[in-house]
């Protein structure tokens, strides 16, 4: 009989041992499929943001990069809440929206760059821009806003705080990426608008109106989201209050596939349109001239004791004047390299360089980029693809 008893107890501990194993793996299994909910519902909230760093892909090792931003990075919220008068109030924007809260910076320091316009013998109106600046990497980033134009822009992610120290080579590094959209300097939308920005070395523009606040970046960004012909911009850039980034000041050219094009400036804070045969500071186009461009001094008439790049700009007139601006997309590239700035030391004490040539087709929506003065091998994307 105590056998027997002793048997019972024993099947009595094997059973409640076997009822808390039980217990125990319920308890696992439930808290497992929490954990996976949890991580299916934070990879649901950031698929955008997941699908955009897993875009980023590198052209070559200079290093070049593309990207392409899914989802909404908040342009019209941007406007909504007013927009930004300083770099400070953007990337409080872009930190609180986009960035989850991780700290970034946007600078456009010294930036010693080359515009023009031209039209092919297809009739093709194009857009040619040189970057000049102290090395950097640089990102076309390819964006297609639910209520505005796609487009491609290029990017310098040294502005993002990437240089030969940090590059965004892994998820965890490519985060800051994320702001990339609200840093264009040029570009083109699937409209054919094409705009680039030129620094002029003066007095920073600092509008003073009851309009909403823009910056020199976003002001690009808003152009290209919502503009698709030189007017349409004009019309967008009256708007808006501009504030110079950087604690600079610049002047834009603006091109679309009509073959129309003008240099917007800012003197004395106030807005100032130059057409293809306006008089200039460098003095007076033919009548009936349909090009333009602009390198760092101001065009707007008046003596000015500032501003750099004549060298350049007589380099591009004299190369659209010999042709009466008809150039194909590869003589524009030329033209580029012969205005392209070799290695020297710029006014910040830096070795700086043209970064990158891009010729811009605006009927097609395409780009043809060098990279770091590298002509004989040319990176090519469209927007139709």
């Amino acid at each position: 009989m105590e056998e027997r008893g002793d048997d019972m107890e024993e099947q009595a501990k094997s059973s409640k041992s076997g009822r808390a194993r039980k217990i125990v793996v319920r308890v696992l299994i439930a808290l497992v499929a929490l954990v996976v909910l949890a991580v299916a519902g934070i990879a649901f909230m950031f698929r955008s943001e997941i699908a955009t760093v897993a875009s980023i892909k590198k052209v070559n090792d200079y290093p070049f990069y593309t990207m392409t931003y899914e989802g909404d990075y908040g342009i019209d919220e941007f406007i909504a809440q007013g927009g930004a008068s300083s770099d400070a109030e953007l990337i409080g924007f872009v930190v609180q929206h986009l960035m989850k809260g991780l700290p970034i910076t946007i600078e456009l320091p010294d930036l010693a760059c080359s515009t023009f316009n031209a039209t092919t013998s297809e009739g093709d109106a194009i857009f040619g821009r040189n970057f000049d600046l102290s090395y950097s990497p640089s990102m076309l980033v390819r964006t297609d806003p639910a209520d505005g134009y796609a487009s491609i822009s290029m990017v310098n992610l040294g502005f993002l705080g990437y240089g030969e120290d940090k590059l965004p080579d892994s998820p965890t590094s490519s985060i800051t990426v994320l702001a990339a959209p609200y840093a264009p300097l040029d570009g083109v939308n699937e409209a054919g608008l094409a705009v680039g920005v030129l620094l002029i070395d003066t007095d920073p523009t600092n509008q003073q109106t009851d309009r909403v606040d823009i910056t020199t970046t976003t002001a690009i960004r808003l152009m290209l989201d919502k503009c698709a012909t030189v007017d349409e911009a004009l019309d967008l850039l009256e708007q808006y209050d501009m504030h110079s980034s950087a604690n600079s000041c610049y002047h834009f050219q603006i091109a679309d596939a009509s073959g129309d094009t003008v240099v917007v400036e800012y003197v004395d804070n106030e807005m100032s349109v130059l057409d293809p045969d306006d008089v200039t500071t460098a003095g007076q186009p033919a009548a009936g001239t349909t090009y333009m461009a602009a390198t760092n001094f101001l065009l707007t008439p008046g003596e000015y004791d500032f501003g750099t790049g004549q060298d350049r700009y007589q380099i591009v007139t004299e190369g659209l004047g010999a042709t009466d601006g008809a150039l194909s997309e590869d003589e524009a590239m030329s033209l580029l390299a012969a205005c392209s700035q070799e290695p020297h030391i710029n006014s910040r004490g830096e070795e700086s360089q043209t970064q990158w040539s891009v010729v811009y087709n605006l009927d097609k929506q395409s780009a043809t980029i060098a990279i770091g003065r590298d002509y004989e091998n040319v990176y090519e994307v469209s927007l139709r693809e």
